[in-house]
């Protein structure tokens, strides 16, 4: 099958975003095993996870899940750098990574890239962190005691990153979805049952209102289940 068709992406005007989010979960709700994702996830759900990848513009990360998970640049073969070049957007697309405390290693592998990533962050953040950082990511205030998501994605847009692919964690995911800024949700559903005590694709504070929406579409491969849920209207 052709994902590339299955996830195409709207038309995004320039100054404007498309935030969708990318997840795999058990059929009981877990988005980890032993502190990881990966162990949910098999070859059908890795395909999709590169394809999500190869047509954003940008990758939108908690710095929680950036750590633990060890992020590192976006890996995208020649055709697809060709490809994406061809329709108006940078050969790789950055990780942008949000971060209050900016507790980030400046020596990470996300951090030795040749695409530079971005660090989304508050005027609160400790200056030393930021300064240290700065020398090896392009460092963007987007509030002041916090990050304000939506003064992140303008930024953002304001580059000309309007099509997002965010990757988590829970916490930032519930933030996008109850600040009403998700549009579309990518979820892997694994054929396993984890189990009591793990966490979910969504973790923090009670939301006010439910987020609805429509289902786009349902593949099947091995016993996974890959659904698109679209959120329309945005609030």
């Amino acid at each position: 099958m052709d994902l590339d068709v299955f996830y195409s992406l709207p038309p995004v005007p320039f100054g404007t975003v498309h935030v969708r989010a990318n997840f795999v979960s058990s059929v009981d709700g877990a988005a980890e095993v032993d502190g990881r994702s990966g162990g949910l996830g098999g070859s059908g759900d890795r395909r999709v996870f590169r394809t999500l990848r190869w047509l954003a513009d940008v990758v939108l990360v908690g710095a929680g899940t950036a750590v633990s998970e060890n992020y590192g640049p976006v890996i995208v073969p020649a055709d697809r750098r060709e490809r994406r070049t061809a329709a108006g957007q940078a050969p790789v697309p950055p990780v942008a990574v949000v971060s209050g405390s900016l507790r980030l290693d400046p020596a990470a592998r996300l951090f030795t890239a040749d695409t530079r990533p971005l660090v989304l962050t508050c005027d609160a953040a400790p200056a030393e962190r930021r300064r240290a950082l700065a020398e090896v990511a392009e460092v963007l205030n987007c509030g002041e005691e916090a990050v304000d998501l939506a003064t992140a994605l303008t930024a953002l847009a304001e580059r000309g990153l309007g099509r997002v692919l965010c990757e988590g964690g829970p916490s930032l995911h519930a933030a996008l979805g109850g600040a009403g800024l998700l549009d579309e949700l990518c979820l892997t559903l694994a054929p396993l049952l984890a189990g009591p005590d793990h966490l979910r694709i969504v973790g923090g504070h009670r939301w006010e209102t439910p987020l609805n929406m429509t289902l786009s579409h349902v593949l099947e491969e091995d016993a996974n289940l890959f659904l698109r849920y679209m959120r329309h209207p945005r609030i």
